[in-house]
């Protein structure tokens, strides 16, 4: 209880912090949105030139684009702030979050509260309604959890991705763009039909490191479509299996990182 009242009280000084300038609260309270609006846009943009992209119909593509969102908007809402891991170890900062009888991660995470991408979330999340009712979906009762679970399953590997992309810090702090490869470019990799990519890059980031599990693998299980790149049918059911794997590995890197710390500089 004493831990839940310290992560309180520090989340209520974030909160009073944001809120003391309204003004600039709006303004990057409605900028947030716009990366999950471009996403949109630009698949339709897409789909003026073509009636199908990598063998998928408007409507099945945007459920991919929307489930990778929706995802994606979660996970940087809950852990994004961890990627500024590699500034905090730089200016030492870390090292006083690391004495304190507390987690180094929660701590982290609430060190700049993200109320500000709480629109992209809603907007999110609005996209994938309006995707789902755009698709002639047989709701059985397997595909029901399947899109109960799959937000919070994306959110939960997208935020393993910014957690092991953060932790490379603890080796390397200038690996900002390294890690953005791998967080940012994963978003964008998962937000189409991954049949439009070619089969070494597919093979490397959708397959090896996991992102047609994101959104591919479980779209093509909601719309009761075989895949054309040849998996069973069970394999987008098993994307919060996939979620949960990438957590733990992101666990491994976290707690590994975090004994390998010395100081700044190290």
């Amino acid at each position: 209880m004493g831990e839940l009242r310290a992560y309180a009280a520090l989340a209520g000084a974030q909160a009073r912090s944001v809120f003391s300038y309204r003004a600039s609260f709006l303004v990057e309270l409605l900028s947030n949105v716009g990366s999950t609006v471009f996403d949109v846009l630009t698949v339709l943009v897409l789909f003026r030139a073509t009636d199908r992209l990598g063998g998928f119909r408007l409507p099945e593509a945007l459920l991919m684009t929307s489930l990778t969102s929706a995802g994606f908007a979660l996970a940087d809402f809950g852990v994004g702030n961890v990627d500024r891991l590699k500034t905090y170890v730089r200016a030492g900062t870390l090292d006083a979050v690391l004495v304190r009888p507390l987690a180094a991660l929660p701590q982290l995470l609430l060190m700049d509260l993200p109320i500000r991408k709480l629109l992209r979330v809603v907007f999110g999340f609005g996209v994938l309604v309006v995707a789902l009712g755009m698709n002639d979906i047989d709701w059985t009762a397997p595909r029901v959890l399947l899109i109960t679970i799959m937000p919070v399953a994306s959110a939960v590997f997208l935020g393993s991705i910014f957690v092991v992309s953060a932790s490379l810090a603890f080796w390397w702090v200038d690996s900002g763009e390294v890690g953005s490869a791998f967080t940012y470019g994963g978003r964008d990799f998962s937000s189409y039909p991954i049949t439009v990519y070619g089969p070494a890059f597919r093979g490397v980031f959708a397959y090896a490191l996991g992102f047609a599990f994101v959104s591919y693998q479980p779209a093509l299980a909601l719309l009761g479509r075989a895949d054309p790149l040849g998996l069973p049918v069970w394999a987008g059911f098993a994307a919060p299996a996939v979620a949960l794997a990438a957590a733990l590995v992101a666990a491994v890197v976290w707690r590994t990182g975090i004994r390998h710390y010395r100081s700044t500089g190290s």
